[in-house]
């Protein structure tokens, strides 16, 4: 079964495949999934609400909410050397889509600088709203920025994301962007409805890659119940192959497989 929305703000830390012990802020309204993809793979179910981004009728948190709770949160973990690796911004949905995320970021990370400086400040990011201009000037503010790209073709993009922004737009988008780390993650499918680790769709990515000019790319493969039951994680085997491929086009790749896999 795919996991309930949270109903806080701060939650964790978790532990990461990828990004250690992994304190997460969720800047979206309590409960509710909001999110302008729905793609196949994700743990918190298929995407059913009205999504009203940044309409005033959702009940977002505010900036001062987000920033009081990080700051009780950080000083605990001081308080008792905690171990953090990293603070970050993901949460049920995506968090660009907050109608304060610039301020919100702001805020964020003037907590951070004050009481734990040491800890990156980072965030998961669908891509989609990279042509923002309040999104953009909030991005730059992370010490690391890890954005999605699951395919680099239209009828794959929208097989595992489901509808939304072109998947031209979103690549023109990340190209315009500097220090990315791109995430993506690769499914197979038992149905053959969803498979974005075929040669083809590999190939397609790998193009989209070659242009966004990635500092890295993080590969990885679902570990959680995805919204779609015939979903199955790819072998660690294919991820590497893939991985070598990113490598062969002068990106630096790194493989997070599932444990079973």
């Amino acid at each position: 079964m795919p996991l309930p929305p949270l109903e806080r703000i701060v939650y964790g830390p978790v532990r990461s495949r990828r990004l250690g012990s992994s304190l997460g802020i969720n800047l979206l309204p309590g409960g509710m999934k909001v999110c302008n993809m729905n793609c196949a793979y994700c743990q918190y179910g298929w995407t059913r609400s009205a999504n009203r981004y940044r309409g005033e009728r959702t009940a977002w948190p505010r900036a001062q909410a987000i920033e009081t709770a990080l700051a009780a949160r950080l000083t605990r973990a001081a308080d008792g050397n905690e171990l953090i690796d990293r603070i970050t911004v993901a949460g049920h949905g995506e968090p660009t889509l907050h109608p304060e995320f610039e301020e919100v970021t702001t805020r964020l990370r003037g907590v951070r600088d004050r009481i734990a400086p040491r800890i990156p400040l980072v965030i998961l990011s669908n891509s989609t709203t990279t042509s923002w201009a309040d999104v953009r000037r909030a991005l730059m503010l992370y010490d690391e920025r890890y954005m999605k790209l699951d395919a680099g073709d239209p009828i794959t993009y929208a097989r595992i994301n489901g509808p939304g922004p072109s998947v031209a737009r979103i690549v023109d988008g990340l190209a315009s962007l500097h220090g990315i780390i791109v995430q993506s993650m690769f499914v197979t499918d038992a149905n053959g409805e969803a498979d974005n680790s075929t040669d083809g769709a590999v190939a397609a990515w790998l193009a989209a890659l070659e242009k966004i000019r990635a500092t890295r790319v993080h590969l990885y493969t679902i570990d959680r119940a995805p919204a779609l039951a015939s979903l199955k994680p790819v072998a660690r085997r294919r991820l590497r192959e893939i991985a070598e491929h990113v490598r062969a086009a002068g990106i630096p790749a790194d493989v997070f497989a599932a444990p079973t896999s």
